[in-house]
């Protein structure tokens, strides 16, 4: 049998079939247009999956669910979107009316974005064979999804894993949920490229002018890696802020979970040890169990399924 699974973002849709061991057979996307009428943007998202079902000349009949993934907060039982902060248009929908009305012998499935990252790195990816598992995605913001047992925790209305809006600065910047010092506002992408920013303005001999061709607009969250490679002092020091502000709040996290591994994804997890070795070296020095001899610590690894995980974790929700 096979499972289609689906990946929501702001930007683009992505669909996918895998088989009952996860492979993931074919994928392709399309535009969200975010701002659409719900039926718009469900029209384009059936279409894809008719388009990936064709290619992959397969019956439809033998596809026995589809799982989608999107942002906001989901209400698994009812397979609704309670708020749809990203897409507005998701808010109070009824994916199952109309998944019913295209594919009425598959099972709908409909989590949030992050909780399904989390479940693909689980079963398929840098968690593989783990049972406590947190993921983090340093991206526009800091996204979480956690693992308990093998099951998704989601709390008891579906809002659990905004780790992103855990307070590690009082009174600090102010957050868009309404809140001050949220750790979104220090180690998200959008937090590193608004620092690389304010710093060039303190080191006008920083190699990063030259990086960006004097453009301040093609800042992006890569570019302080890039600065520090070369020897740039002002890129060093942009690079271990960012660092130490991920690690602030990745500390707390494992103090409250203890998870077995920790994956950090997100574009910015491509920077493999720049990132994840000293990651590593700052949650050992301060982590609460630290201090007991001989005491099994959290690993802390790099997210292996790319772009794909959206589409394989919204696929496998069947097995949750």
């Amino acid at each position: 049998m096979y499972h289609i699974g689906v990946d929501v973002g702001g930007t683009n849709i992505a669909a996918g079939i895998i088989d009952d061991n996860g492979k993931l057979i074919i994928r392709s996307s399309a535009k969200t247009g975010r701002h659409r009428p719900f039926a718009e943007i469900m029209g384009d998202m059936l279409a894809l999956c008719d388009e990936i079902i064709l290619r992959a000349r397969i019956d439809a009949a033998q596809i026995t669910t589809i799982g989608i993934g999107t942002p906001g907060n989901v209400d698994t039982h009812a397979n609704r979107v309670v708020f749809g902060n990203n897409i507005p248009s998701f808010t109070g929908a009824d994916f199952d009316v109309a998944v019913k009305e295209h594919y009425p012998h598959m099972k709908l499935y409909l989590d949030n974005d992050a909780n399904v990252a989390a479940l693909a790195e689980a079963e398929c990816g840098a968690a593989k064979g783990k049972k406590n598992v947190l993921m983090i995605t340093l991206g526009t913001g800091v996204g979480g999804g956690i693992i308990i047992d093998g099951k998704i925790c989601r709390g008891f209305n579906g809002a659990g894993g905004e780790i992103g809006h855990v307070v590690i600065v009082k009174n600090g910047l102010l957050c868009n949920c309404g809140r001050q010092g949220c750790w979104e506002q220090y180690a998200s992408v959008t937090a590193l490229v608004r620092e690389t920013e304010e710093e060039l303005r303190k080191y006008p001999h920083s190699i990063i002018h030259k990086i960006i061709d004097g453009d301040i607009s093609r800042i992006s969250g890569l570019t302080s890696f890039d600065a520090m490679r070369k020897g740039d002092a002002c890129g060093k020091a942009i690079v271990e802020k960012y660092i130490e502000y991920i690690g602030i709040g990745l500390v707390d996290m494992v103090n409250v979970l203890q998870p077995e591994i920790v994956v950090i994804g997100g574009g910015i997890s491509k920077e493999g040890d720049y990132i994840i070795k000293p990651l590593r070296e700052y949650v050992k020095k301060h982590v609460y169990t630290s201090s007991i001899p001989d005491f099994p610590q959290t690993q802390i690894v790099a997210a292996k399924m790319g772009n794909d995980a959206g589409i394989i974790g919204a696929a496998l929700l069947y097995k949750q």
